[in-house]
């Protein structure tokens, strides 16, 4: 769990945009997005196959068809 402490002279609003920042780069509210509903294995394997051939598409790999 991050945590944050109040410098002298800092506004609240200043330690919470620290704190959401902290959380954002721990990625703490995507994996709280993951496992707000159940995903079955099939459904993780087809999204992770859609974003590999995003990935090779993105990459310029276009003869690459073991995807497709």
């Amino acid at each position: 769990m991050p945590s944050v402490k109040i410098r002298d002279g800092e506004s609240f609003e200043g330690a919470l945009r620290r704190f959401k920042r902290i959380c954002e780069q721990e990625g703490i509210l995507s994996e709280i997005k993951k496992h707000q509903h159940f995903e079955k294995p099939s459904e993780k394997k087809k999204k992770k196959m859609i974003a590999a051939k995003r990935k090779l598409r993105r990459f310029g790999l276009p003869n690459y068809t073991k995807f497709s």
